[in-house]
């Protein structure tokens, strides 16, 4: 239980982060917003590619 609580409160961490740099960035609420929702969703897609990568290195 106390891990999810972690991994909980480092979701939450980056979400805030991630709107607070956009919105310094671009003074957008709705932009920061947006990008903190899909830059994981992109990060999980990069990631597959990654492991595969290092799947294929890891065999040479």
């Amino acid at each position: 239980m106390l891990k999810m609580m972690k991994m909980t409160s480092q979701l939450g961490l980056h979400l805030v982060v991630a709107v607070a740099v956009t919105y310094a960035i671009t003074g957008s609420l709705a932009l920061g917003g947006a990008i903190a929702l899909i830059e994981p969703v992109c990060n999980v897609i990069a990631g597959q590619f990654h492991e595969k990568a290092w799947a294929k290195f890891g065999r040479v």
